[in-house]
């Protein structure tokens, strides 16, 4: 690993905490208790996200992505499905609960900003790109900081589709 520290500046900002569960309804439901929501409920898989990986080799799965805001910040739960994924490992090593952190990069290019990362010995370990608009990617992070840094860029002109469903849905009351 590199002892030079990433350039003052490139991580200008944490954007989004995700946990992950074996039960997304019952974490949103624990989340509403604190005031977080409402919840967007979306299905990550091959029909929304291409250029699918994990551990650098191509690997279709499927995920429950459920993602409420708190202020300027993102609350995100997943749910695996099926496939292998980074969150299957962290269910069966930690069990439920806080597993990555989302940051902004200041940088132009999506390569550079990977490259960075891989530079600092940091390599990515599950990606995609959800409706071909958004690219996203997780690095090992985890023995160097104790969690999962992910990155991700809404590219020119996405637009985010409609949830599968809301939670609650509109006319319940939360919490």
């Amino acid at each position: 690993m590199s002892e030079a520290a990433f350039p003052a500046g490139f991580l200008s900002e944490a954007i989004q905490v995700c946990t992950v569960s074996r039960d997304y309804r019952k974490a949103i439901a624990g989340f509403l208790k604190l005031g977080i929501g409402p919840w967007q409920v979306h299905r990550f898989s091959p029909a929304t996200v291409s250029e699918m990986t994990y551990r650098g080799k191509p690997s279709p799965h499927v995920m429950m992505v459920c993602l409420a805001s708190l202020g300027r910040m993102e609350w995100e739960i997943i749910q695996p499905v099926e496939g292998p994924t980074i969150y299957e490992e962290f269910l069966a090593r930690h069990g439920e609960g806080a597993h990555h952190i989302a940051v902004r990069c200041a940088s132009s290019s999506w390569a550079d900003k990977i490259a960075r990362f891989e530079v600092q010995g940091f390599r990515v370990v599950q990606s995609g790109s959800w409706l071909g608009r958004m690219p996203y990617a997780y690095f090992d992070t985890e023995a160097a900081t104790g969690t999962t840094f992910e990155i991700y860029d809404e590219q020119p002109g996405f637009v985010m589709p409609e949830p599968e469903e809301w939670w609650p849905a509109a006319g319940d009351a939360q919490g």
